[in-house]
């Protein structure tokens, strides 16, 4: 304890908070609740933010680092840490360190991936107990992608995303390109010219191929720069948008390959060479 006696432990525990992909995005129909009904693939990157822990006595939640500019009341870290606190009613606090490494506004799942690692690592650190079906019920409070991130399974997705069967898919190579634009999910969601009639599939008919993404088209439209990206990324292989965007990726079988792409990239853009998991580190840093 340090001699004002704010923190309980030193140095702070080091957690991952990995990427994540939509394999695919079928938006099924509009529910009454105004939100969609999906069916979805998710994969894990072996990339991602990284957050810090440090325990304090006086029960207040402090973040450091994360999104320039972005109040600390707003940020899924402090939003999870705050609701994990209040629903157990814990009298511990944290110091957190976020190094952002997933861009925002991208479709990887950042947010919710910082909200359930803070979920996780607070839950061991303050001793409160709680298993993955707690945590995952808290985190979908906070978003739709988090309870994904708390099991660390890569999985099929059904209902607005919540509904999750584990499942193994291949592990590729992902080129993975953000043009620089940040799209907001509601906005893509709230379109009128979303297509909201997909028909179920199986797991089945995802792995035999013809699946999409239905949000592209309305992105594509609304933000010329995802368009042209699509467009330059599919020069190399089947583009794709990751859940309502702007990040695109596209699959290869060999790391070289996927560099050698990455390479050639606009210089405007940014971009990553990742490697599909699925097992988050997170379950192995637990």
């Amino acid at each position: 304890m340090s001699a004002r006696g704010q923190t309980v432990t030193d140095p702070g525990e080091i957690w991952p908070a990995p990427a994540k992909i939509n394999l695919f995005l079928h938006v099924l129909g509009r529910r009454q609740d105004g939100y969609h009904d999906l069916q979805t693939a998710f994969q894990f990157l072996d990339f991602g933010d990284q957050l810090t822990f440090r325990l304090r006595s006086d029960g207040r939640i402090h973040r450091s680092g994360g999104i320039p500019g972005l109040p600390a009341a707003e940020d899924m870290v402090v939003k999870a840490a705050t609701l994990l606190q209040s629903e157990t009613g814990g009298r511990l606090g944290a110091d957190v360190g976020l190094v952002k490494r997933i861009p925002a506004g991208g479709g990887l799942g950042g947010g919710s991936s910082d909200a359930a690692t803070t979920l996780v690592a607070l839950n061991l650190l303050w001793r409160c107990g709680l298993d993955d079906a707690d945590l995952a019920g808290l985190g979908s409070r906070l978003g739709a992608d988090v309870p994904v991130f708390v099991h660390g399974r890569a999985a099929w997705a059904e209902g607005i995303g919540d509904r999750l069967t584990p499942a193994e898919w291949p592990r590729l190579w992902y080129v993975v390109i953000h043009p620089g634009v940040s799209v907001r999910t509601a906005e893509i969601f709230s379109a009128p010219e979303l297509t909201r009639n997909s028909p179920p599939i199986k797991i089945s008919g995802f792995l035999s191929g013809g699946c999409r993404n239905d949000c592209t088209e309305v992105v594509r439209t609304r933000y010329a720069e995802v368009g042209r990206a699509l467009d330059w990324l599919g020069r190399y292989g089947e583009a794709r948008m990751t859940g309502t965007g702007a990040c695109i990726f596209a699959a290869f079988d060999d790391g070289r390959r996927a560099r050698a792409v990455l390479d050639d990239m606009p210089p405007e853009w940014w971009g990553v060479v990742a490697r599909g998991l699925n097992r988050s580190p997170l379950l192995d840093r637990v």
